[in-house]
């Protein structure tokens, strides 16, 4: 499925610092800058609320329009305040359709393992190289009935068509394992079903 584009105003900056961007933000606009393709960084600011909507999606793409002319983009980078969460600058880089990135993609489990075990998510996301506009929001992997001991490594994962694997083959995607306590308890029952009776003494 490709990646969704989403068209957002940009104005261009022409103040820095800590102050003005400060002020942008009481504006309800966000400082970024653009770069990358060789070019010089071009400083924008972005609407707040818009983007704060749009970013709640993993490796947006964006389409800016500044001053008239079109930016295909990916949020590369977004700085929040750590207190307020509110976002204070971000980074996008410059994309053109057809080239290809490389992206962190979030891994998503599927289904229920087998009864008494859990699954454990190892890896939560793993790099890939693909279409810039293409983008997948997420790497489905599927524990349907997967019993204690199983493993899934990155290369079992199922990739959308053209996207090609970075992260080392051999990683640790997800382990499923029984809980010790619960382990010690089936182990204690079979221990006692299998002793005989005490014979009484003499």
């Amino acid at each position: 499925m490709a990646k969704e584009v989403n068209a957002v105003s940009a104005e261009l900056r022409e103040s820095f610092g800590k102050g003005a961007a400060r002020k942008l933000r009481v504006l309800g606009m966000i400082p970024a800058v653009i770069y990358g393709h060789g070019t010089e960084p071009v400083h924008v600011s972005l609407p707040a609320h818009r983007i704060g909507l749009l970013l709640r999606r993993t490796n947006m793409i964006l389409e800016l329009d500044i001053a008239g002319k079109k930016q295909l983009v990916l949020v590369k980078d977004v700085q929040k305040d750590p207190v307020k969460y509110i976002i204070e600058h971000i980074d996008l880089v410059v994309v053109r359709k057809g080239e290809k990135v490389q992206v962190e993609v979030p891994v998503h489990m599927v289904g229920e393992t087998f009864p008494g075990t859990i699954p454990d998510l190892e890896t939560k996301s793993l790099l890939l190289e693909v279409e810039a506009t293409d983008i997948p929001e997420k790497l489905e992997v599927s524990i349907e009935g997967l019993e204690d001991g199983a493993q899934v490594h990155a290369s079992e994962m199922k990739l959308p068509a053209g996207a090609e694997l970075i992260s080392e083959p051999d990683t640790l995607v997800l382990y499923v394992y029984t809980p010790r306590g619960e382990a010690e308890e089936d182990e204690t029952e079979v221990i006692t079903a299998g002793t005989p009776a005490a014979t009484p003494a003499a």
